[in-house]
């Protein structure tokens, strides 16, 4: 299965590198994409109308769809300005978190109250279209700079929802959007429940803050951790979080290209309390909230309940161009603290419980609330 993610909620940042332009002459094997270029200038029919730009352009995105890399993505110089813009607690668009599934462009998850979920928008929904074009040939990047817009304005999304046959328009007028990461409350039995949405700035400080409310409100509770269509967000962020559960070890590793690895330890920065803990997952739990996920179950914090998560895994950035434009693509993959690679593959839950759009119930909360029930009896 081939993933990739991207949020139009513009949680993803992604790193952002200098142009290397000028640091090395022409790589082996290239003289021949000049050798084209001469003989085109010199003797083609219509040698006088050749633009440079737009063939180097095509040069380039031949190069990067030559890749096996599902990410890699060229963008112009509007597309790369706009996708270098930090985002912190708000911006504009339609509130909606954008991948790659099986190859199609797919809604992983609407944001909470967004113009994507009041327009009918759903997990799971593919984009066929946009404003007309169809999304067949259209990278990733290039999808969300399509979608992103202003407040006000408007984009038609030609959309197949799961399990329907037939595809429909769907106009959705741009809005300002709200990035609120965690909700937390309190159940009956002293259960608490703490949902993250995606993992920002702020999001530390959030569950931190539940935390203490749910702390102090019990001593004898336990805690169901909802990461269901979670797509990710900010590395350091969940290191932050998955910190706040894990007493010490590696929350994750990396390896690139070469073969070096990272890793990113726990940041003892907060008193653990060791009181039973579930987590949920789904098929649109992604990147940094499989991070967590791995993270807990390989340290035998928790009880992960739900499906398989959706299996991005990859450290991705952009690299400026000369001429303002810029490339996008992969440079190292993360790995759970055991060694378990994310990219492609997933985390693959301690109980599975699959649930149907058609369920009255969640199931899957029924079952965090039973498995926790047991673990504080066995906890005594």
């Amino acid at each position: 299965m081939l993933v990739a993610l991207l949020s139009v909620a513009c949680s993803f940042q992604p790193a952002i590198q200098p142009s290397i332009a000028n640091e090395q002459s022409l790589t082996t094997g290239f003289e021949r994409v000049e050798e084209v270029w001469q003989l085109l200038e010199q003797q083609h029919i219509n040698r006088s109308d050749l633009d440079s730009d737009k063939i180097s352009e095509a040069a380039i995105r031949g190069i990067l769809e030559s890749l096996d890399d599902p990410y890699a993505s060229f963008l112009d110089a509007e597309q790369f300005s706009m996708e270098s813009q930090d985002v912190h607690g708000s911006f504009e668009g339609i509130g909606a978190h954008v991948g790659i599934l099986d190859e199609k462009i797919t809604i992983i998850a609407p944001m909470p109250d967004s113009p994507a979920e009041k327009a009918g928008i759903r997990s799971g929904d593919i984009i066929l279209g946009i404003n007309g074009d169809s999304t067949a040939d259209t990278t990733l990047l290039e999808a969300v700079s399509k979608i992103r817009g202003e407040k006000g304005t408007t984009v038609d999304l030609l959309i197949l929802h799961a399990n329907e046959p037939i595809p429909v328009t769907i106009t959705v007028r741009r809005g300002v959007i709200q990035i609120d990461s965690v909700t937390f409350q309190l159940m009956p039995n002293d259960i608490g429940y703490i949902h993250i949405s995606n993992f920002t700035e702020s999001t530390k400080s959030e569950v931190e803050g539940a935390l203490r409310e749910f702390e102090e409100e019990t001593t004898s509770g336990a805690l169901i951790l909802d990461l269901r269509n979670n797509p990710g967000g900010l590395l350091n962020s969940v290191v932050d979080v998955t910190s706040l559960f894990i007493d010490d070890g590696l929350v994750l590793y990396e390896i690139d290209g070469s073969g070096a690895r990272k890793d990113w330890p726990v940041r003892n920065n907060r008193r653990k309390q060791d009181y039973p803990m579930v987590v949920l997952i789904n098929q649109f739990s992604a990147s940094a909230s499989e991070v967590l996920c791995g993270a807990l179950m390989d340290h035998e914090r928790a009880t992960i309940i739900g499906t398989k998560s959706f299996g991005k895994g990859s450290v991705n950035i952009l690299r400026s161009l000369s001429d303002g434009s810029g490339i996008y693509f992969t440079v190292a993959h993360w790995f759970t603290p055991k060694g378990t690679l994310i990219e492609g593959a997933g985390i693959e839950p301690d109980v599975v419980v699959d649930i149907s759009p058609d369920t009255l119930n969640d199931i899957q909360i029924e079952k965090a609330l039973e498995i926790l029930n047991q673990k504080r009896e066995d906890f005594g």
